[in-house]
């Protein structure tokens, strides 16, 4: 069933308004080989790379924090 143009327009508003968009690029392939893993995992290319970013951000911030030590007063 087509989509109409008010639907259509009600869309691109709410995503503007709750959306950054950011551009990526890749290496020539490298695109198709992320849509293929993307697809594997059940997942659209958005939501794998956001997943990817998310976790990344989650382990880097592990490493930081047991480099910084335990929070003052800690363990008393």
């Amino acid at each position: 069933m087509p989509v109409s143009k008010a639907q259509q327009k009600a869309v691109h508003k709410y995503v503007k308004a709750n959306y950054d968009r950011m551009e990526l690029t890749v290496p020539k392939g490298r695109k198709e080989e992320i849509k293929v893993h993307a697809q594997a995992q059940g997942q659209s290319v958005n939501g794998f790379i956001n997943r990817a970013i998310d976790e990344t951000m989650e382990r880097d911030k592990a490493g930081q924090e047991a480099a910084d030590g335990p929070p003052e007063g800690a363990g008393e």
